[in-house]
């Protein structure tokens, strides 16, 4: 066994070396099994051990706790996910549209021709087979489970348009369609456009590692290889593997209703569910063992076309020009209040009902206590979908960039975000309008969402055939009975018809309680009364003898989606885990196939749905963190176009010591070897959380001039100590604490005009809004990198600086090794 870094000869990505920086070394931690047997040769591993065994001991904790206490995770998790959005809908919805603006700027940018790869490079795959792998890894089983199914809910459901009882139906139905295509659209698939494309050029251009890693090395360097950079891949391990075995977990119970729908022998249950899982977790397995190439490329152009195929059979089996007046009509809709719905954060109604409406005036209609939206609707959709997306970044976005090679910038973005999108508005529009259509027409046939208890009816009908049915024999499951109850009964009474006769006509339906929510042929079916997972299937049901065959085609696409998503995630996790291993071990491979499979199926029986969402809750709530990184990748990514067109140059001037330099973020082989001064700066940084202003005042006296020493000192100490000060008073004065954020940010200015002015004194580019935000973040880092960096003896001791050529400009992060007063066991070059 071989532990420690690869060398370059057996770095598979060194060929690649042909960006602005010159190629990049891989630092990367490894531990490396190769038995010389060939008998077991299948058994090599290669992979980074920290990524690997805290990713697994973080997974095993968390499935455990969701299993051995499913409620208890689901409650906590859930608090997570409703804390992270009534707290955070501002920033979910603002990063999602600056992220949104920042693709087109790119897209429009003179950087959009620059290849994800050498300049001579092709791409590996043809356009339909791209496509279809990046289409059916980024939205997996989605589209079948909420395709029916959400415009309905935004059409029924509490919402702030329903809220409204002046708004007519038909606008409602188009609102219910548009709020759908903006859950579906360019917000979402933008967050994986942004990740898969720094992720390509950083691999593809400058042979890093295809890992989330590499996206921040245009920011910190070297850092990327030390724990910072593993932090970022454990939690991309983590978050991608909880993604997948939620999405598999209740995917499968969506699988196992659809069965029992067209076959009532297959029971809705564990074991049922287990077979299903293991099913896919078998296709899965083998799918990955043969990599890309052939397993997960073939799979994924079979289940798109197999997609396909049941789009066009809906578009042309139902009202087919209602559906393409409702595409045209829904595109306009969309692209003319996109702006309005991507800002909207229901700030309003997450203050809770209003007072005063009448008297201010307002018209509310009798029956209705308020026409406010539900607080929790934004929380329970738009930011439920954004965390959701974003939390699948690390997984589809590494996907993305690993079949993307080859491809220019402009075409890259046009592939992940104007394609899908046209493909998935055409799905929901078409399958959602149907479900609308089929929705309103069976309200018309008197379809409704019953409570009759359908066993009592049979229990009366077995006691007294020929008795008449009454509405005082206690026919509802609940003590009294629902409008739609009172009215089925009511036709009935007049009907003159029998418990007998009643029983005999429920007969006709498969299971009883489907009367009155569906006609016997199943060409209508009142959708609103069924489960989400069983609103598909009734669709396809409703088209006469094609239903069952329409039913049976659509499992078979929806197990390919799955099976994608299940091996596709796999291949990432390992990538991961192995520090973007191009062909990772074929064990390793079916380790991670099995990992998923196994904590699925563990969740599933020792917690059923409920340890599922739990999961899927704290997945989502990780989406914050991603949130964060996002916007820090966005600025990594410009950072880097600048540098590949040649607007920036990597190895121009920088600060001579890096703002993580004091928290031992150097590359793991290289940690000990500066360990002495490595403390030294942190030691510095411990007594710079006090002396900050005292030591950013010396560096304003030479950057500035020698008389802002003392007002720099003086107002720089009063803003620290006020933060601290008024922090203590609000145990005694409730709101002093909004005061000591105040004089923080104020301190924090203050150190961001220092900075500003020594970068501009040093020659260092970078901008103001960079200066503030990591004044605010790191402030005792800030001053002591300004302190080394102007120091008066700094040129004089940069000459024995053994790695001035390595240093590349990363704007706030820079190497450690010139810092002149601690440098040890230096060398002339």
């Amino acid at each position: 066994m071989e532990s420690g870094k690869l060398t370059k000869a057996e770095n598979v990505r060194g060929k690649l070396h042909v960006g602005g920086y010159g190629g990049v070394d891989d630092k990367s931690t490894w531990v490396r099994l190769q038995p010389s047997s060939k008998n077991f040769q299948w058994a090599e591993l290669s992979f980074n051990p920290v990524v690997t065994f805290i990713s697994l001991a973080i997974i095993l904790a968390f499935a455990v706790w969701a299993m051995v206490l499913p409620a208890d995770a689901n409650a906590e998790f859930a608090n997570w996910q409703s804390w992270v959005g009534l707290n955070f809908t501002w920033l979910y919805i603002g990063s999602q549209d600056a992220w949104a603006i920042f693709i087109i700027i790119v897209y429009l940018s003179k950087y959009s021709n620059i290849k994800l790869g050498p300049d001579d490079s092709k791409p590996e795959y043809n356009d339909a087979s791209w496509f279809s792998m990046l289409f059916a890894c980024g939205v997996s089983t989605g589209l079948f489970f909420y395709g029916v199914a959400e415009p309905l809910y935004h059409y029924i459901g509490p919402n702030r348009y329903t809220a409204d009882p002046t708004m007519p139906d038909n606008k409602l139905a188009q609102e219910a369609i548009n709020i759908t295509l903006y859950h579906w659209g360019l917000h979402g698939w933008v967050v994986y456009t942004i990740v898969g494309l720094i992720l390509a050029l950083m691999a593809h251009r400058e042979g890093l590692p295809l890992t989330m890693k590499s996206c921040f090395y245009p920011l910190i360097g070297d850092k990327i290889f030390g724990w910072p950079g593993d932090l970022v891949d454990i939690l991309s391990v983590i978050a991608t593997l909880f993604g997948v075995c939620t999405s598999l977990g209740l995917g499968t119970m969506q699988i196992n209703e659809g069965l029992h729908l067209m076959n009532s022998d297959i029971p809705v249950g564990t074991d049922s569910q287990l077979i299903i899982i293991w099913s896919i977790t078998v296709v899965a397995t083998g799918s990955v063992l043969t990599g890309v190439k052939y397993g997960i490329r073939r799979i994924s152009e079979g289940c798109f076309c197999l997609g396909l195929a049941l789009m066009l059979c809906v578009l042309f089996l139902d009202n087919t020009v209602y559906l393409l007046n409702l595409y045209v009509q829904s595109m306009g809709y969309y692209f003319q209040w996109i702006i309005q719905l991507g800002f909207h954060s229901d700030a309003f109604e997450q203050l809770g009902p209003s007072a005063g409406a009448e008297e201010r005036g307002r018209f509310i209609p009798d029956g209705f206590l308020t026409t406010d939206g539900p607080s929790g609707w934004m929380n329970g959709w738009t930011i439920f979908y954004w965390g959701w997306w974003i939390a699948w970044c690390p997984f589809v976005g590494m996907f993305i960039a690993k079949i993307s090679v080859g491809r220019t910038i402009k075409e890259f973005i046009a592939g992940t975000m104007a394609a899908p999108v046209i493909y998935v508005f055409m799905w929901m529009i078409i399958f959602g309008g149907a479900g609308l259509r089929m929705e309103r027409e069976a309200a018309q046939n008197d379809l409704c969402c019953h409570n009759i208890d359908m066993s009592r009816v049979v229990n009366l009908a077995i006691a007294s055939p020929d008795g008449l049915i009454s509405v005082d024999d206690g026919l509802c499951a609940t003590k009294d009975c629902n409008v739609c109850a009172n009215n089925l009964l009511a036709k009935t009474i007049e009907d003159g018809m029998t418990y007998q006769e009643l029983k005999m006509e429920t007969e006709m339906f498969s299971k009883p309680e489907w009367w009155g929510k569906t006609t016997v042929s199943r060409n209508l079916t009142r959708l609103s009364c069924r489960k989400t997972e069983e609103m598909w299937f009734d669709m396809m049901m409703s088209y006469g003898d094609l239903g069952n065959f329409l039913s049976g085609f659509s499992l078979i696409s929806l197990i390919l989606y799955f099976v994608t998503s299940s091996d596709s995630g796999s291949l990432v996790i390992d990538c991961l885990a192995s520090n973007g291993h191009p062909e990772p071990p074929r064990l390793q491979r079916v380790i991670w196939a099995l990992i998923e499979g196994l904590t699925a199926t563990a969740l599933l029986v020792a917690g059923g749905k409920q340890a599922l969402t739990a999961l899927q809750a704290m997945s989502i709530a990780t989406g914050l963190i991603y949130t964060i990184l996002m916007c820090v990748a966005c600025l990594a990514l410009w950072r880097a176009l600048q540098v590949e067109g040649g607007d920036l140059d990597p190895n121009g001037p920088t600060f001579d010591v890096d703002l993580l330099d004091p928290f031992f973020t150097d590359p793991f082989d290289e940690v000990l070897s500066k360990i002495s001064s490595t403390s030294k700066l942190f030691l510095q940084f411990l007594i710079n959380l006090v002396l900050a202003p005292l030591t950013v005042a010396k560096t304003s006296s030479r950057v500035f001039s020698s008389s802002t020493f003392w007002p720099v000192l003086i107002s720089l100490s009063i803003f620290l100590f006020m933060f601290v000060f008024l922090h203590l008073l609000q145990l005694a004065v409730d709101g002093a604490w909004a005061l000591a954020w105040i004089s923080y940010i104020a301190f924090g200015s203050g150190v961001s005009i220092v900075r500003s002015r020594a970068r501009i004194h040093l020659n260092i580019p970078g901008h103001p809004i960079e200066d503030l935000c990591v004044s605010l973040l790191l402030y005792p880092s800030v001053a002591l990198q300004m302190e080394i960096s102007t120091h008066p003896g700094k040129m004089l001791k940069k000459i024995n600086n053994k790695n001035e050529e390595e240093k590349i400009n990363k704007g706030f992060s820079y190497s450690m090794d010139s810092v002149p007063a601690i440098v040890i066991n230096s060398k002339v070059a």
